[in-house]
């Protein structure tokens, strides 16, 4: 149970291309925004679909493996940890996002994406 601590598993499909970045320090980083959908029936039994939206990121090898591979509309899943980056916005306030720290991935549809 251990290795359970911390641990995310979304299957869902790329909001857009990955953003890839080389950093000044040499490390690699890729940026993902991952929709998931759940549908469900209100009380007026109509269906519903309800899309929630994940900012995930990748460092080194994975970073450039999932930016060559991924294209937005891409059908993956992800493991990897919660993790939360801290910033200060544009008035001073101090904000956190949560994020998923992909550890590794599958590609669910065989074929890449068209641009």
């Amino acid at each position: 149970m251990s290795k359970m601590k911390n641990s995310v598993l979304l299957m869902g499909n790329l909001g857009g291309d990955p953003i890839f970045s080389e950093l000044s320090n040499g490390g690699k980083l890729t940026r993902l925004s991952l929709a998931t959908n759940e549908f469900y029936r209100n009380k007026e039994g109509e269906m519903v679909k309800k899309t929630e939206w994940h900012r995930c990121i990748a460092w080194g090898k994975l970073a450039e493996r999932m930016n060559d591979k991924l294209r937005k509309g891409s059908s993956v899943a992800v493991r990897g940890k919660l993790t939360y980056r801290s910033y200060e916005d544009k008035d001073g306030n101090q904000r956190t996002l949560p994020q998923v720290e992909v550890q590794e991935y599958s590609i669910l549809n065989k074929e890449k994406p068209q641009a």
